[in-house]
This record gives structure tokens, sequence and C-alpha cells, in this order.
């Protein structure tokens, strides 16, 4: 091999690593990113949720026992259909909220696809 040959090879592999350590760092922030969104959500969706909860329960339990004895039953199946309506509308909620969010790693992706157009070119 020449000695142009070699440093031009060496050039190349240099710009291959310096180009895969750029994503690398970058697939990592959006990792950081990610993991800490979700654990955010995680955390402040389960102390809603049990706040939520321990509220509602307490309500329901307040209205059962105020209404007059005949009438509990109904009162009782009425809250309970309530409580299955409102889980049935907040799980297809948050399925509509999981199916909008970006997917995960999508700048990454993007500068990979666009490395590979540019080296294909």
């Amino acid at each position: 091999m020449t000695p142009s040959l070699l440093e031009s090879a060496r050039n190349l592999l240099g710009g291959v690593l310096d180009l895969g350590r750029t994503r690398f760092e970058l697939f990592s922030t959006e990792l950081r990113e990610e993991l800490t969104r979700l654990a955010a959500a995680i955390i402040g969706g389960l102390a809603v949720l049990i706040f939520a909860a321990i509220g509602l329960g307490f309500g329901a339990v307040a209205l059962i026992l105020s209404v007059d004895e005949s009438r509990r039953l109904p009162v009782t199946i009425g809250v309970a259909v309530f409580f299955l309506a409102a889980a049935g509308i907040a799980a297809w909620r948050l399925r509509r909220l999981a199916a909008l969010k970006p997917h995960p790693f999508e700048a990454t992706l993007s500068e990979l696809r666009e490395d590979l157009t540019a080296l294909k070119s």
C-alpha cells in the first residue's frame, strides 16, 4: 500500500468512527430524555390515580350511605356502572394518547437515514 492510500484509508475510518460516535451520543441523549419522560409520566400518573381513586371511593361510599336503605342497591349499581364507564373512557383515551406520541429515537433514526443516503450517493 502506498502511504497516500494508507492515509486515505485511515482518514475514511476516522470519519466513520467519528460519525458513529456522534450518532451514538445522539442516541444516548434521546434515550435519557425518553427514560426521564417515561418516569415522570408514570410517577405523575400514579399519584393522580391514587388520589382520584381515594376521593372517588369516599364520595361513592358517602353517596351510598346518604340514600334511603330501600334505594341503596340501585345507587350502588349506578356507582359501579359509573366507575366501569369511567375506566373504559380512561383506557380509550390513554390508547389514543399513546398512539399520538412520536416514536422514540426518531432524531437518531432520521440522522442514520441521511447518512445512509449520503453514502449511497
